[in-house]
């Protein structure tokens, strides 16, 4: 629900959920009843709790839920939930183009700044990586070094490495 303040802006209603998974906690925030966040316990740029809103049931979060369920059980390979992704023009174009890259499969930093038209761009299209907001959703555990090794993750190395594990089959939950 969007409301206006004394002033008329626009503000815009957040509610968060908390639901379980094989990395433990795993926090969605929807705005406005749209998916904008999925945040794990330690996260690095993890917002601040009192950003999230009310702890409540949406929608977004029923469906959020069912499709998390089938990922963790190797079912869903691709979500097709409704994002809100906010952040800079630049961000959402690499989240974007996260969202291509397929189940199991990789790519690095490098292979994204081409694909998104701008080589030489790897180092800002890790920084944009890092700050994903919907986390395992849109797939930045995905995004590897040039030589295919692991680099950093907002969720922890030993987590993207158990997600990049899970999706190649070599390791189940």
């Amino acid at each position: 629900m969007t409301t206006a303040t004394s002033t008329g802006t626009p503000t815009t209603t957040r509610q968060h959920t908390v639901v379980d998974s094989p990395y433990g906690p795993l926090t969605l925030v929807a705005e406005d009843g749209v998916l904008c966040g999925l945040y794990m316990t330690g996260q690095r740029h993890r917002p601040p709790e009192e950003t999230f809103g009310a702890r409540a049931g949406t929608p977004a979060f029923d469906a959020a839920e069912e499709q998390l369920e089938a990922y963790f059980a190797g079912e869903l390979k691709e979500f097709t939930l409704r994002l809100r992704l906010n952040g800079t023009p630049f961000q959402r174009r690499v989240w974007d183009r996260l969202r291509s890259i397929p189940y199991g499969e990789r790519r690095s930093y490098g292979e994204l700044a081409d694909a998104l038209g701008s080589p030489g761009a790897s180092r800002a299209v890790g920084l944009a990586n890092g700050k994903n907001p919907i986390g395992i959703i849109v797939p930045c555990h995905r995004v590897v070094g040039a030589n295919g090794s692991l680099t950093g993750y907002g969720g922890g190395l030993d987590r993207k490495q158990r997600l990049l594990d899970f999706e190649s089959g070599t390791a189940l939950f």
